[in-house]
């Protein structure tokens, strides 16, 4: 294979790139629809029009509603995801139970409708495709890792503690909408949880391990 072969052969494909882009345009623009008029009160033809689309053409790029809709749970997914890898960690493991509870909460009450569709089953009918939930099981093994660092590993804790944050998120987005009411109760929420368990190890420190008769 010469180089120009090779050099088509690594060449961009345009047609895809376009498809994509247009994706995410609708998947932005549907994002955009849900915030304004609420997560199922839209239709296809108003996003169609919203882009200056035909409606017939988004069956192009989904194949109805829904797999719009899991679209939108899988990049919503990813904007939770991001949001935890720019989360600056803390070494006392319920100071970082404390900080990943507000980042949860931070994240839900700043935009209603992608709770809705992440955290809540608001959609009759709709259900994530298993590539687009293994984003959210993604998300779930980082938040149980953070409480295994403070040794609360069972199961039915994890249950616990996800009920407490999306019930605190859900109160605060419906009955004090951009305000601080349940925003406040955050971190005795998280003590509260926590009340009662042993003291949580030590974060270890790098560095060269130590003999045993040392």
């Amino acid at each position: 294979m010469n180089d120009e072969e090779g050099g088509a052969r690594r060449r961009p494909d345009r047609r895809l790139e376009r498809h994509e882009a247009t994706k995410q345009e609708l998947v932005g623009m549907a994002w955009r629809l849900a915030r304004e008029r609420g997560l199922g009160s839209w239709s296809l033809r108003d996003l169609a029009d919203a882009v200056g689309m035909r409606a017939p053409s988004l069956y192009v790029y989904f194949e109805g509603k829904n797999a719009l809709f899991d679209a939108m749970f899988a990049d919503g997914y990813r904007a939770f995801l991001a949001r935890i890898d720019a989360t600056p960690i803390e070494r006392n493991p319920h100071a970082m139970i404390r900080r990943a509870a507000h980042v949860f909460f931070d994240f839900c009450t700043e935009d209603p409708a992608r709770f809705q569709l992440l955290f809540l089953r608001t959609i009759p009918g709709f259900a994530p495709s298993d590539e687009s939930y293994g984003l959210a099981r993604q998300a779930l093994d980082r938040l149980v890792e953070v409480l295994r660092q403070a040794d609360v590993a069972d199961p039915r804790d994890v249950d616990l503690w996800t009920a407490v944050l999306t019930g605190l998120a859900t109160q605060q987005i419906s009955n004090d909408p951009g305000g601080d009411r349940w925003a406040r109760v955050v971190d005795e929420a998280v003590d509260r949880f926590l009340a009662g368990r042993p003291p949580p190890r030590k974060a270890r420190t790098p560095g060269r391990r130590r003999d045993r008769d040392a």
